[in-house]
This record gives structure tokens, sequence and C-alpha cells, in this order.
């Protein structure tokens, strides 16, 4: 059987992404998932979307990371705005559904602007911080990230027994200005430093940003730049979340999965 499949990227963040309204990809298959998402032995990305009909909803993001693994992930999101305006499913603006809840998004040329949920607060953890964008986020102010240990030091606090059995994600954040930031993260999932994460850079904007007075942030990644913008509120909690930046496709193609699912 082949498979036609889409790869997109979000800031480097990439996606193998699948037209599924007919059903016929099978997504509790997460060998297949897995074996897809393999850089050596499938197509190769940081995470799978499977788009779906839902009788309430534009459509319904199915997203799943490399390892099989499920969770809210921002950059695939705004590839799957972007997947589903290309399908002819939406046009310039839209309301879906995503494992953490109902979305919604603008899309403009490659730029698509993504309405996250709410925060409920900001967790301060021995001088770092920790807050939940949909998936967990653990943060850390550091100087020199360009030459930072990002894998060692990712891996450690991903597996802290503070954050077990789940884990984490953590994301390593040095200051540019009042209003920028430079983020690289650790993604929980992957396994492994990604060129950009949608919820990391999302959970850093707020802390940075209540930090500094700011409700604008913008973002630096290995993978290109990102914006979020929010509203602080008097509770200590975080609404009107909206991660923006490019989203693109990178290329299509077939791939037999028969083969792949036996081995």
């Amino acid at each position: 059987m082949e498979l036609t499949f889409y790869k997109y990227q979000g800031t480097g963040n990439d996606f193998v992404m699948i037209d599924n309204r007919d059903g016929s990809f099978d997504v509790s298959n997460l060998d297949l998932v897995r074996k897809l998402c393999d850089r050596k032995f499938g197509v190769g990305s940081d995470g799978l979307i499977a788009i779906q009909n839902h009788p309430d909803y534009d459509f319904e993001m199915v997203y799943f990371n490399a390892d099989g693994s499920q969770s809210m992930c921002g950059n695939g999101a705004r590839c799957a705005v972007a997947f589903s305006a290309f399908l002819g499913i939406i046009g310039g603006k839209t309301h879906f559904l995503a494992i953490d809840g109902p979305h919604d998004a603008i899309l403009s040329g490659d730029q698509v602007e993504l309405l996250m949920g709410d925060v409920k607060n900001i967790e301060e953890r021995s001088g770092d911080f920790f807050v939940n964008t949909g998936s967990p986020h653990h943060i850390r102010f550091i100087d020199q990230a360009e030459s930072y240990p990002v894998f060692e030091e990712g891996k450690s606090v991903r597996y802290d027994a503070a954050y077990a059995p789940a884990g984490t994600n953590v994301n390593f954040v040095q200051p540019l200005a009042e209003d920028e930031v430079f983020v690289r993260t650790y993604e929980r999932g992957v396994e492994d430093e990604t060129l950009s994460c949608g919820t990391g850079v999302t959970a850093a904007a707020i802390v940075y940003g209540s930090q500094h007075q700011q409700n604008r942030v913008k973002i630096s990644t290995l993978g290109g730049n990102l914006s979020v913008k929010f509203q602080s509120n008097p509770d200590g909690t975080f609404s009107k979340i909206w991660l923006i930046g490019p989203a693109a496709q990178v290329f299509s193609g077939k791939i037999k999965i028969d083969t792949m699912d036996r081995g």
C-alpha cells in the first residue's frame, strides 16, 4: 500500500502531514508512526500530523511526536493550518480541534497566527520556571545559549524525578532585549534538541514577558523567528495567547507502508 504524504516545516520544526479525512490511515498504529518519522528508514520528521474530519470543527489535528507519544504542538498546529488551507478545507481563518481542545488561527501568506490555550500560572522551581502551554515546559534563563550543552542539560531535566513519570520539555532562554529572547529546546518525544518548539517559545515568552512588563515578545530560534503576544490577567493567569510565525510545505511524495508495517 502506498501512502501519500506531505512534508511541512515551521521554523525548522518538521512534520509528516497526512490527509486522513477518509480514515484510511490507522492512527492507532504507533509503530508505523514511529517508522515514518524515522530519519534513516522513513520520511524523517519531529512528528506526524493527520488531518481528520470532525462534525463540530473545520478539522481535527491528530498529532504524534516522533516516538509515537501525543501532546499539543504549536508549530505542528501552525503547519496543520497551512496544510488544511492547501487542501482547500479552510480559507484565511479556522476553528479546529487539537488534543488540548479547540483553537482558532489566522492564515496570511506563509504566516500563521495560532490562538493557544489559556495558561493558569507560572511555577518557580529552584530559580527556574515551569509553564504548561498545552505541553509541559521547564524554562531556564542562561547566558551564551549558542554554546550551551542543550542536549546534556535538557536530558537531565527532562528525566528529573520531579517530572516523573511523563517528563517535561526543557527550554534554555537567553535574553537579547527587553522584548526579545533566543530559545533552544530539548523536546520530549523527540528526545533531542529541535530547531524550534512552538509551545516552548510560547512558555518562554510568557515567563520573560511577565518579568519585563511586555505583552509581545520576539523569539529567535535555530530554525527562524517567531513572536508571541498575550494578555496578563490580575489573577496570575494568561489569555489571548497568540503564537505567530511562518509555516511552509517542503515537499510531497509517496511511501510504501505495507513493508514498513511488517518490518
